[in-house]
């Protein structure tokens, strides 16, 4: 029977150290804040949006809300992206993906500056992440770095396997692993033998986004599995990319959905801020 890795438990020891640093800043005078952009009304990013916002009240940060309607403008959001680059009380820019259709998002991910870029998406913090000399990174990876390193299992030397080869997820995690010296392979949709790649990996990672995609027979015994997934199921429950109940008997550690990656991406995002504030004191 695999060990439960709790994502609420990691992600609110994170945002304890988060809250305490916040207060060391307020008391020589320094207020943190977060802007997030919303455009339109997509019920899934209202939640994100909404978790937000509940995360920086947790954290001591101040919460900037935009609300735009839906036919906003590429041109007025790049306005307002452009404002918010040059509001002193803004520390970090987050802009809730995705967009309407009629906005292209990497002319918006572009104009996020660098130094207030929480999502670490602009192309030269990815450039900082590639070469290991970074002040962000992206969210959700680095909270499945978290997740792993709480299990006490070094990533050093083991054979790391990652589904999924998306900017957001799979690229970087493939990194951030390999910075901590494992030998990463990044499979995908073309992978051939994927089965058997998976099977030898010692920590897997499923970012896939297709519900139940990994089964039990794809695990190593003994592994670390870390789902990142987030689907709904035939009968509309919420479920991973990893068959639980297939896997957890075979699975040295694993994640659950909910409560596993998904209460770390929001308590990276606010220790990213965090650094944000303290990268512009400086």
């Amino acid at each position: 029977m695999a060990n439960l890795i709790d994502g609420k438990a990691v992600s609110a020891a994170v945002k304890a150290q988060v809250k305490a640093e916040c207060e060391a800043l307020k008391s020589e005078g320094v207020t943190v804040g977060l802007a997030v952009v919303i455009v339109g009304d997509n019920p899934a990013s209202r939640v994100y949006v909404n978790n937000k916002k509940k995360a920086c009240a947790e954290v001591g940060f101040e919460s900037y809300e935009y609300a735009l309607p839906e036919e906003t403008t590429q041109q007025e959001l790049l306005e307002l992206v452009n404002r918010l680059n040059g509001d002193s009380k803004v520390n970090g820019i987050l802009v809730q993906l995705p967009l309407p259709r009629h906005i292209d998002e990497n002319a918006v991910i572009n104009a996020i500056s660098p130094v207030k870029d929480v999502d670490a998406f602009h192309p030269r913090n990815v450039g900082h992440i590639m070469i290991g000399d970074y002040s962000f990174l992206p969210c959700t990876p680095a909270g499945v770095m978290e997740l792993i390193a709480s299990t006490g299992v070094e990533v050093e030397g083991k054979n790391c396997v990652v589904i999924g080869r998306s900017n957001i997820v799979g690229k970087p995690m493939a990194m951030l692993l390999l910075h901590k010296n494992g030998t990463v392979t990044i499979t995908h949709s073309r992978t051939k033998n994927l089965k058997e790649i998976c099977a030898v990996a010692d920590i897997l990672v499923a970012a896939v986004g297709k519900a139940g995609f990994v089964t039990e027979d794809m695990i190593k015994p003994g592994a670390v599995v870390i789902d990142v997934g987030m689907n709904r199921n035939a009968e509309g429950k919420l479920c991973g990319d990893v068959d639980f109940e297939g896997c957890k008997e075979k699975a040295g550690y694993i994640t659950p959905v909910p409560g596993g990656v998904g209460p770390m991406t929001i308590a990276m995002l606010m220790r990213n801020t965090l650094t944000a504030a303290k990268l512009q004191r400086k």
